[in-house]
């Protein structure tokens, strides 16, 4: 069977590009993620080492992505078989885009029920808000929602088909259009959760918080915990960006685009920071509360200040809009994938990779409630739910796998033609700072996160 490029579609414009590429880098990896993790890992000082991080690592990865994504036009796994071809390179370098395709096929699955979370709060913050909710009440809250199989099944699916209704009328029509409104409704929702911190909430412990260095409480965990978070929030190794890419005309300057990409990413971590932690502070909330702060510890600050009801809502609904825009962004690289495969027919494939997608999801809906005393590896000693194991083995492996790869091809296996065709740089400066963040920095660093994981070596190392 003949397998068509997706090239003829390009971006109508640069802000439609960027607005899309931003959405889909910016989740619950961002909004959910980041702010725990900053409380868990000492606040200033972890700040400070995930922002090096970003721009010293995560940004020539990213501009690597876009290469591969425009100079292969098409989908991530023709893409990568387009760039071996002419680089004349091994053909083990093809399971990078194997990977950009498996990694957010698995990953959508158990990320809509999250979404689905979010979708169930947010309707919970409406009609009854959480007036009354102490540590008690949030956790049994909590239990009942999420051990509501039936439920949380019906909810999984509307995120997935609400998902699938946006890529089936394809790149202009559905990810441009809704990237138009969904990021700048993003944005609007943190400012004004950001200004009601200011005004209502303990905003200077907030700042102190995140922004003042204690390096005493940074170790070789919480460093690499920086590195592995700065990989996770800017959707490295995803897909997500090899895939955009593709539609990305020549004339757009890649170096720019990802840096864009990298401080929207980041000032949306760090805006998330600022408008949850001064409702933690100012309600005597523990700032290191783990996953939990979303969905039990910040119900207990709704309901018990001013405006908490509107504000719960706001909440909520900034974590779905978040949750929604990366979905769209994840689901996009398989049908991508599939269009090529079976040309004409997008809304008929991007059905079939919702509905296998869902399916998948149910063992991860299910963790929460009726299989939640199950371990599927438990015969081999491994224990954990399949949404425990499921997330494990994507975010833990794969992902930082891939990264690694994507990495070494673009810094070792690239020729210095393709790579000068692709950056419009007036000096030598950018290519060299990409060439060797790719060919040293990034592999160290990445080898390094996954020994840790491997080993478990950081906890007793120091800085």
């Amino acid at each position: 069977m003949a397998v068509n490029s997706i090239s003829p579609a390009t971006w109508s414009s640069r802000p439609a590009f960027l607005l899309a590429t931003v959405g889909g880098a910016i989740g619950l990896g961002n909004l959910w993620r980041f702010p725990y993790i900053a409380g868990e890992n000492g606040g200033g000082g972890f700040v400070l080492v995930y922002l090096a991080f970003v721009f010293l690592l995560g940004l020539p990865i990213i501009a690597g992505e876009m290469l591969l994504g425009r100079h292969g036009r098409g989908s991530a796994v023709h893409s990568i078989a387009s760039l071996v071809r002419s680089e004349n390179a091994s053909n083990f370098w093809r399971v990078i885009g194997w990977l950009s395709l498996l990694i957010p096929f698995l990953a959508l699955s158990y990320y809509g029920v999250i979404a689905a979370w979010a979708l169930d709060y947010l309707g919970l913050a409406v009609i009854n808000g959480f007036d009354g909710f102490d540590a008690t009440r949030s956790e049994i809250v909590y239990g009942q929602r999420t051990g509501r199989a039936v439920t949380q099944v019906v909810l999984h699916g509307i995120f997935v088909a609400m998902t699938v209704w946006v890529i089936a009328k394809g790149l202009h029509n559905g990810i441009e259009r809704m990237s138009k409104i969904m990021l700048p409704a993003l944005f609007g929702v943190i400012l004004i959760l950001v200004i009601y911190g200011m005004i209502s909430a303990d905003f200077s412990s907030a700042v102190e918080f995140l922004f003042r260095p204690d390096f005493s409480k940074l170790n070789g965990a919480s460093v690499l915990m920086a590195l592995g978070q700065a990989l996770f929030s800017l959707g490295i190794g995803v897909g997500l960006l090899i895939t955009y890419a593709a539609y990305m005309p020549s004339e757009y300057s890649i170096q720019k685009s990802a840096t864009i990409v990298c401080v929207f990413d980041t000032s949306a971590a760090l805006l998330s920071g600022l408008a949850i932690f001064p409702l933690v502070f100012a309600n005597n909330l523990n700032p290191a509360e783990g996953p939990g702060l979303v969905f039990q510890t910040l119900p207990i600050a709704f309901g018990n200040m001013p405006g908490g009801h509107g504000i719960g809502v706001l909440f909520f609904l900034l974590l779905f809009f978040a949750a929604y825009t990366t979905a769209i962004g994840m689901l996009e690289p398989v049908v991508a994938w599939l269009e090529e495969k079976w040309p004409g027919r997008r809304r008929i494939v991007a059905r079939w990779a919702g509905i296998s997608i869902w399916l998948l999801g149910l063992g991860s809906v299910f963790s929460f409630n009726i299989f939640a005393e199950v371990s599927p590896l438990g015969f081999l000693g491994i224990e954990g739910t399949f949404f425990f194991l499921l997330d494990f083995a994507v975010a833990n492996l794969l992902l930082p796998i891939n990264a690694l790869l994507i990495a070494v091809f673009a810094g070792w296996v690239l020729n210095r033609s393709t790579i000068t065709q692709e950056f419009s740089s007036r000096t030598e400066l950018w290519p060299q700072f990409w060439r060797f963040a790719n060919r040293y920095v990034a592999p160290i660093a990445i080898s390094i996160v996954l020994l840790d994981l491997l080993t478990g070596f950081s906890a007793n190392f120091s800085v």
